[in-house]
C-alpha cells in the first residue's frame, strides 16, 4: 500500500496537474488542512529537479496566501465568537495580556512556526485574533516559508538522485520516520 500511495505521488509530481494540487495544498494548509505541502513538493522536486525553484515559489506563494487567509479566519472568528467566549468566561483580561505579549514576539512566532514542522495554520489564525500587525506578518510569513521551502528544493536539486534512490530503497522506513515526525509535531502542538 505505502509503495503505491508513493508511486501515485511520483506519478502526480510529474503530471501537468501537479502545481495545481501543490498550489491548493500549500494554500489550505496554512488555515485548515493538516497535512504540509511537502508531502507533494518533495516527490515534484524529486520527479522534476530541473522544476525545483519553480515548484519553491508555487508553494511559497500559495501557503503566504493561504496563511493571509488565516489570519482572516482568526481576525473574523475572534470578533464573531471568541470575545463572547472570553467574557462568558471572564478570561478577556487575560487573553488582552496573553495579546500583547504575543504581539510583541509574533514575528518570531510566525518565523518559527512558518520554517518548523510546528503547524503553520495554528499561528495564522492566532496571528488574526490577537491583531498582529499584517504587514510583519506578511514580511515575516514570507521569509519563514520562502526559507523552508527553497532549502528544500536547493538541496533536493543538488542531492535528488542519492535521496531518491534511499527513498525507494527504504520506503517502509522513510514512511515510518516522516509519520512519527508529523504526529510529533501534533503532540507537540496539544502539549504547548
Amino acid at each position: 500500500m505505502i509503495r503505491s500511495l508513493y508511486n501515485w505521488t511520483m506519478a502526480l509530481g510529474e503530471s501537468r496537474y501537479a502545481i495545481y494540487a501543490l498550489a491548493l495544498i500549500a494554500f489550505i494548509e496554512s488555515s485548515v488542512f493538516p497535512i504540509p505541502p511537502d508531502v507533494l513538493l518533495i516527490p515534484m522536486i524529486i520527479a522534476l529537479p530541473h522544476r525545483a525553484f519553480w515548484f519553491a515559489f508555487v508553494a511559497t506563494v500559495s501557503s503566504v496566501l493561504g496563511g493571509m487567509f488565516g489570519y482572516y479566519i482568526g481576525a473574523s472568528l475572534m470578533d464573531g465568537l471568541g470575545q463572547p467566549l472570553l467574557d462568558f468566561y471572564g478570561k478577556a483580561e487575560q487573553f488582552d495580556q496573553f495579546k500583547e505579549t504575543y504581539n510583541e514576539y509574533g514575528a518570531w512566532a510566525v518565523l518559527i512556526a512558518g520554517i518548523t514542522p510546528f503547524p503553520y495554520k495554528v499561528i495564522t489564525i492566532l496571528s488574526g485574533s490577537t491583531g498582529l500587525d499584517f504587514g510583519v506578518f506578511i514580511l515575516s510569513s514570507t521569509l519563514a516559508r520562502a526559507a523552508r521551502f527553497f532549502i528544500i528544493a536547493a538541496l533536493l536539486w543538488k542531492f535528488g538522485t542519492p535521496i531518491r534512490n534511499f527513498i525507494e530503497k527504504r520506503l517502509g522506513l522513510v514512511f515510518v520516520v516522516a509519520l512519527s515526525l508529523l504526529l510529533g509535531g501534533f503532540l507537540m502542538v496539544k502539549v504547548l
